[in-house]
């Protein structure tokens, strides 16, 4: 006799299809949006909510590209598109950062079924430490401003063939690699309380990298200079030892040792730095 619809060869009844919102057919996304027309003009400050199509192992920038194709808020007006930054869309770049539901984090790698399970609204806001250009778009120059204080780079003499570096051990090279996966993404100093408008503190990552470049074998050339640096107002004791920085690191750079090692690095060129001079 015909086995009847729906069962397999052994007799066992076939497993039903998923159901549509097991498999996200019909979910929607719904994202609130701190909105700011132009960075001279506050008064258009506001809150802008979409709702988009959910897709599997969706992430917030996917979300912001489908609202970039029909800028419609939830009422169903017509806006302009949300404006953002993103580059890699790899957690490399370190350009896509905002503030998601509270936490400072790279977009890119902010999935909505970590952020929203149950379909709950995920709010998306700008960084707080640095200007304003529009919406989700901050101006970070003053990290590279930082980054030109301290030195953040390897002097190279000319272009010319150097021939083979010194050789370091594999230890140190271990040591040196988790320092060097700093991308200034500006998490650490927007969970900085030391960081703001009203300090010149070079933040979290500016004294990692004070650290990472002392290490190289050429770079230690500048050390005292980078040392320097970060001895005058601005520095290592502006770091109020909050430790918010290493929380929200993407990166999970051990920036709390990077900190301590400066600061015994900078307190041994003031007591005994007058000796080499």
């Amino acid at each position: 006799m015909a086995k009847a619809s729906g069962e397999k060869a052994n007799g066992a009844a076939a497993p039903a299809a998923a159901a549509p919102q097991a498999r996200g057919e019909g979910r929607l996304v719904r994202l609130r949006v701190r909105r700011q027309d132009t960075a001279d003009r506050p008064e258009t400050r506001r809150w802008e909510e979409f709702k988009v199509p959910y897709l599997p192992q969706m992430n917030v920038i996917s979300a912001l590209q489908q609202i970039q194709r029909d800028p419609r808020t939830v009422d169903g007006k017509e806006v302009a598109p949300v404006v953002w930054e993103a580059v890699c869309l790899e957690e490399v770049c370190g350009s896509c950062t905002m503030v998601i539901n509270g936490r400072v984090r790279q977009a890119c790698s902010a999935l909505i079924d970590q952020l929203a399970p149950k379909g709950e609204v995920i709010t998306l806001e700008p960084m707080s430490k640095f200007p304003l250009v529009r919406d989700l778009l901050v101006d970070r120059s003053r990290m590279f401003e930082d980054m030109k204080r301290v030195r953040a780079w390897i002097d190279v003499d000319g272009t010319h063939e150097l021939g083979p570096g010194p050789r370091e051990s594999q230890a140190r090279q271990q040591e040196r690699y988790p320092l060097s996966r700093c991308m200034t993404c500006g998490c650490c100093v927007e969970a900085c309380p030391q960081y703001n408008d009203g300090t010149r503190f070079v933040g979290a990552f500016a004294l990692n990298l004070v650290r990472l470049y002392n290490m190289h074998p050429t770079g230690a050339m500048r050390q005292d200079e980078r040392l320097e640096s970060v001895m005058s107002e601005g520095g290592i004791t502006d770091c109020g030892k909050s430790q918010n920085c290493v929380e929200v690191c993407p990166k999970e750079i051990p920036l709390v040792d990077s900190i301590a090692a400066v600061a015994r690095d900078t307190t041994k060129r003031m007591l005994f730095g007058w000796l080499l001079k």
